[in-house]
């Protein structure tokens, strides 16, 4: 067991399993630093953070640290996509290709923006290789994305497109915005400054990265430790160089996670797996979206739509990229099986490599947000997030 660590922030009355929880993932999970905030709608009841944001551990965490939280971006760029919905830019179940003319070729023609954004569309790894500062070239990009021909026929099957799904995302909102702007500039001026969120897709010029976490993989006998769900069957794919796990996991070429503070990756703003924030931001966000506050660009409707409780799959359950069981729901994920979150199977969300996660529960009306720097190795289900929101069950 590992020593108390010293907690900071602020709890309200019948919350404290949830801060109970937070110290036990320092004393029995190995947390390095961390932090975990939850909105009742718009008033935070949960808002803490402890240990530290260097691998020495002697740099504290403090209030305004942000981490990278890699596919919890894929939460705000949903949030994004569904704001452009809500202004009538695009259409869930409309062709990207009435978006994106180039997009319509290689059997693409009949892809639903809906099939894209539930990782339905094949487009989970790229032929051509890609390097990370091609990434910055959108044009150049674009063409290659439009000509993709996809790994499964479209709408029959899943599979995570992890580093993907944020480069078609960027695109087809660059293509349907008046103002052409970045799926990272979009969300900044619709959605993170009007609620004052500290979270970005794309790390602004001007943040120090003082400021950002350093994030430490999990290796040698803390795997024993702490690790208990290892992803063999991606890793052997990785390893072999074989299979859509590979194929989705390694091209583009961003380099390995923990080194995934380096301002030049931040700046790029990929929506896939690049943001940088708050748990306190994650949780404001999702909090807006759950307790219906009014603070979000998205109507209503829209916002019933996020909410659906899907209970059956509209294609087989098996990821073929994560080779496990998913449910996904026009870009974030649903609960399902052994992977559950929120109160019920309204509740949405999307959780980050390593560990990260943010989801609103919209039945409590409860937003949830977890960012850690210690990078655990749970394709879905870490157990630090787990104990949290689990606590925070308890607690409803």
């Amino acid at each position: 067991m590992s020593e108390q660590p010293t907690i900071h922030g602020d709890v309200a009355a019948g919350f404290g399993p949830v801060a109970d929880a937070f110290r036990r993932n320092f004393t029995h999970h190995g947390e390095i630093g961390a932090a975990v905030a939850i909105y009742d709608g718009d008033k935070p009841v949960v808002d803490l953070w402890a240990g530290h944001r260097d691998r020495a551990r002697v740099v504290e965490w403090e209030r305004d640290t942000i981490v990278p939280v890699f596919s919890s971006t894929k939460g705000m760029a949903a949030f994004a996509l569904a704001t452009a919905v809500s202004q009538g830019l695009l259409d869930y179940e409309q062709p990207v290709a009435k978006y994106w003319p180039e997009f319509a070729v290689n059997g693409k023609d009949a892809i639903t923006v809906r099939q894209l954004i539930d990782h339905q569309a094949g487009l989970s790894g790229l032929d051509r290789p890609v390097k990370a500062a091609q990434v910055a070239d959108l044009d150049a990009l674009a063409e290659i994305l439009a000509a993709q021909k996809p790994a499964w026929r479209p709408g029959t099957r899943h599979g995570y497109h992890a580093l993907t799904l944020g480069l078609y995302q960027g695109e087809l909102l660059r293509r349907v915005d008046p103002k052409g702007r970045t799926i990272g500039q979009f969300f900044a001026e619709e959605l993170a400054k009007p609620l004052g969120s500290d979270f970005y897709i794309g790390l602004p010029a001007e943040l120090s990265l003082d400021r950002v976490a350093v994030l430490s993989a999990t290796k040698g006998l803390d795997i024993l430790r702490y690790e208990r769900d290892i992803p063999l069957r991606i890793g052997a794919e990785v390893y072999a160089k074989r299979g859509l796990s590979y194929a989705a996991l390694t091209n583009p070429r961003f380099g390995a996670p923990a080194r995934a503070t380096r301002r030049d990756f931040l700046e790029l703003g990929v929506a896939s797996h690049g943001g940088v924030g708050s748990a306190r931001a994650l949780a404001s966000i999702y909090g807006a979206a759950a307790g219906r506050t009014g603070a979000l660009p998205i109507d209503d409707a829209v916002l019933d739509r996020l909410a659906l409780a899907v209970t059956a799959d509209d294609v087989p359950a098996e990821d073929l990229v994560l080779h496990t069981k998913s449910r996904y729901h026009l870009g974030f994920r649903k609960s399902r099986g052994a992977f559950r979150f929120g109160s019920d199977k309204r509740a949405y969300g999307t959780t980050g490599l390593g560990g990260s996660f943010g989801f609103a529960d919209p039945s409590t009306g409860f937003g949830f947000g977890y960012v850690m720097n210690r990078l655990g190795m749970a394709v879905l289900d870490d157990v630090r997030s787990r104990n949290l929101r689990e606590a925070l069950l308890r607690c409803v």
